[in-house]
């Protein structure tokens, strides 16, 4: 599917179309089989996440010239805004499920801002307030 400058709605159409495919991708796996002693093969469910990018190539553009035709239109920031929001979710959840495996999460989830590394630094001291009517002993 190549295709240039669309409508608002062809761009919503598209995008349920990409996300159709990313949900729907299969992948074929051959394996010997020792019962039969013959190889076997087998269509897998093997959803792939959906990218931004990916978007842009399954509509025919690069990504400068997506940006180019479509970043500067008001009308397209909306759907600009929910395909990337969408795209987060669909990792997120595909991560949570075990759909992709949790060893690339951190490095995948990082586009979206997430990050793995934990600040344990501590500086400086606490301070304790004391209140009520109690009074200190000297």
């Amino acid at each position: 599917m190549g295709f240039r400058k669309v409508s608002l709605k062809r761009m919503r159409e598209a995008w349920e179309e990409y996300k159709n495919i990313c949900d729907t991708n299969i992948t074929v796996k051959t394996e010997f089989s020792q019962k039969t002693s013959q190889f076997v093969t087998a269509e897998i469910p093997a959803p792939i996440t959906y990218t931004l990018k990916g978007f842009i190539n399954y509509i025919g553009l690069t990504e400068a010239g997506f940006y180019t035709t479509y970043n500067k239109d008001e009308r397209f920031k909306s759907v600009i805004a929910r395909i990337k929001t969408e795209c987060e979710i669909d990792a997120r959840k595909k991560f949570e499920t075990g759909t992709l495996p949790s060893q690339l999460s951190g490095l995948w989830m990082s586009n979206y801002g997430y990050s793995t590394k934990t600040d344990a630094n501590v500086s400086g001291a606490v301070p304790v307030v004391i209140s009520g009517d109690d009074e200190l002993d000297d």
